[in-house]
């Protein structure tokens, strides 16, 4: 993953020293935030024809539309009626957009710390018909690549970071810049993918930040009503529905929280892992999660760990299978999907979680998250949405659509 949440509140400051040899200077790759006030971000939401992804994020499936986040920039929304021929409807551009989820033709989508609302019932004249203020805490993705972010702004100015500028910077004198290290239903609803940060159940939409469950009353799916938060942990990631539960994936963890009383998510058990990145899906019996090394999430091996929830209270390790590189996974029937990164999309059959056995291995792609539907598998990956059919356990490519 090229970016990384982080909260606004960082634990680890460190002040860069300067070389007693001044024939010898050092340098950083520094990255300053680029700002975006929030007046500024509040007006700029706007419905446009199609046009050309900058970077692919999230997915996320419903009816014969498919959606593609174009990470911290908007949604772009895919005509798939024909999954053989897909074609680019429109682009809704909204800033600091990450996640959405859709039911009965109604859009949430968050712009940084708000919630927004839009009618889709009329792809030609989408609309945005109202807006939650300040539902969400504040997050940053910031770059992996960088040795140190320089915050030579006030914390109190109410601007958002839309973006960074890196720059190699000599290692400046003691004391005079400070840097921050970088952080080692009977409804129509749609289908977000294993990395999804919002899941819509019931009349209820569940958006995880890095601390909380936030809870969203949706039973008026036009005025929406932000109800209490719920504090779920430290570093939390994706989010998973199955049943009375959530299943959240952190960065140390899987946490499961029940949601029979739907306003008020009650914790139930977690399952502790080493650091990683970490998301999860859930069947009848095991959660898949998946955890990613050679990363600031902080990992030393990849791997592949199922976990036996038959009773949710007390989830165990079952066993553990070696990756490469692991980002987002899904289920389908007794069929797994992996996506391995650079190594491609990986198909086992699961029927036995103690001998999983490789059914089929699209290599030379990179990939990144996976949808299954009833008839076919959405993937994305590198600004391109490929999808496949599936007949018994074997896999057919229908289409390969660039988004750029």
């Amino acid at each position: 993953m090229k970016f990384k949440n982080l909260l606004f509140l960082f634990t680890s400051l460190l002040v860069l020293n300067s070389c007693d040899d001044n024939t010898d200077v050092e340098y950083y790759d520094v990255a300053t935030p680029i700002l975006m006030t929030a007046d500024e971000m509040r007006s700029s939401v706007k419905i446009s024809p199609p046009k050309d992804i900058i970077e692919s994020g999230k997915i996320y499936a419903y009816n014969d539309l498919v959606f593609v986040n174009d990470k911290n920039k908007g949604v772009h929304i895919i005509d798939n009626a024909d999954p053989r021929n897909p074609y680019k409807k429109a682009y809704i551009e909204i800033p600091g957009n990450v996640d959405i989820s859709v039911k009965d033709d109604y859009l949430y989508a968050n712009s940084f710390v708000d919630l927004l609302v839009f009618d889709i019932s009329n792809l030609n004249e989408i609309k945005e018909i109202s807006r939650l203020i300040e539902v969400f805490p504040i997050h940053i993705d910031v770059p992996e690549g960088a040795d140190a972010i320089d915050w030579n702004y006030a914390y109190g100015s109410g601007s958002f970071v839309i973006g960074w500028e890196i720059e190699r910077r000599p290692k400046p004198e003691q004391g005079d810049i400070i840097y921050e290290t970088m952080m080692d239903a009977a409804s129509n609803v749609g289908t977000g993918g294993s990395l999804a940060r919002f899941k819509i159940v019931e009349d209820y939409l569940y958006a995880v930040d890095s601390h909380n469950i936030n809870v969203v009353d949706i039973a008026n799916l036009e005025e929406p009503t932000k109800l209490e938060s719920v504090f779920a942990g430290f570093d939390i990631e994706t989010i998973f529905n199955k049943d009375q539960y959530l299943y959240l994936g952190s960065m140390s963890g899987m946490y499961i929280y029940d949601i029979s009383m739907p306003e008020a998510p009650q914790f139930v058990s977690e399952f502790q892992h080493g650091t990683a990145c970490d998301p999860v899906v859930v069947d009848e019996t095991f959660a898949y999660i998946t955890l990613r090394a050679g990363n600031s999430c902080g990992a030393f091996d990849s791997s592949l760990q199922i976990v036996d929830i038959t009773d949710v209270r007390n989830p165990v390790l079952e066993v553990s299978y070696p990756m490469d590189n692991p980002y987002g996974l899904g289920i389908k029937d007794g069929l797994l999907f992996i996506c391995d990164g650079n190594s491609g999309l990986k198909v086992y059959d699961k029927y036995d979680v103690n001998d999983l056995k490789l059914v089929s291995h699209f290599e030379n792609i990179t990939t990144y998250d996976v949808i299954p539907l009833q008839d076919h598998l959405l993937m994305i990956g590198d600004e391109v949405l490929y999808q496949y059919s599936y007949v018994d356990y074997n896999l057919t490519k229908l289409s390969e659509f660039r988004l750029n």
